[in-house]
């Protein structure tokens, strides 16, 4: 798999694209399918589907969408290129191109790389339980709770290195598991399924009268790294040996 880079998100034109704003400034997205889909063709909607079963579903965002769902969409809608998942190769390119009818192209390398699958690891001595890493999960595969040590559940994670940035104290890495574990369509299908149960809590989440969408979690990564590193220090320095009561 690719590394991951910032590249500017892209969504669709037709239709609207919602952005919620959380009071800390982050912007916690929620994309309203295309108006175009509510009224296109039977045809146009199977060729989607069929788009992103092809797709390995690993939710990375190299294509520049927020999603595998979006990208079909950009390809049927908007005649976006089809060579633009690193993590499907060139494999899923001949596939794409024979379901669309395209010809088949060479993977857009500014997209990144075909690679193997690589695995989140959390450090734990380096962990400082700040749960940010657990928002940026596409796929719930972080397990945890703020202020206590975190974990990547493996058979869940898709490599998409989301967890990377968020990560203050960059205390997660990305590993090649040994022996290599082959990115199979049954973990694809999970991992879809995971993303969309996701998706559909947050979204029962947002329609709760006074619920909150986010939980209240430190967002100043300068001021987390500070303290977490004084904590640290802390730790390390020799206690001070008590006097004995008389």
């Amino acid at each position: 798999f690719p590394s991951q880079s910032d590249k500017t998100l892209k969504f669709p034109v037709r239709g609207t694209t919602v952005f919620l704003v959380a009071a800390d400034g982050a912007v916690l997205w929620r994309h309203a399918l295309p108006s175009s889909l509510k009224s296109m063709s039977a045809a146009k909607q199977s060729l989607i589907e069929s788009i992103n079963e092809l797709l390995p579903q690993t939710q990375c965002q190299r294509c520049g969408y927020k999603a595998c769902l979006p990208y079909a969409q950009a390809i049927v809608l908007e005649n976006e290129a089809i060579n633009r998942c690193p993590p499907g190769g060139h494999g899923g390119i001949e596939k794409l191109a024979q379901v669309t009818g395209r010809p088949v192209l060479a993977l857009d390398e500014s997209c990144g790389t075909e690679g193997p699958l690589q695995l989140a690891v959390v450090d734990a001595q380096r962990c400082i339980g700040c749960a940010l890493c657990l928002e940026a999960c596409p796929v719930d595969a972080i397990t945890g709770a703020f202020k206590f040590m975190h974990a990547v559940i493996e058979s869940d994670c898709t490599g998409c290195e989301l967890c990377l940035p968020s990560c203050p104290v960059d205390c997660i890495q990305m590993a090649s598991p040994e022996p290599q574990i082959p990115w199979t369509n049954h973990r694809a299908a999970q991992a879809r399924r995971h993303f969309e149960r996701r998706e559909q809590r947050l979204k029962e989440t947002i329609r709760k009268p006074g619920s909150k969408l986010r939980q209240q979690l430190p967002v100043d990564k300068e001021g987390l790294l500070k303290n977490a590193l004084a904590r640290a220090k802390a730790r390390q320095e020799p206690a001070q040996l008590k006097p004995k009561p008389r």
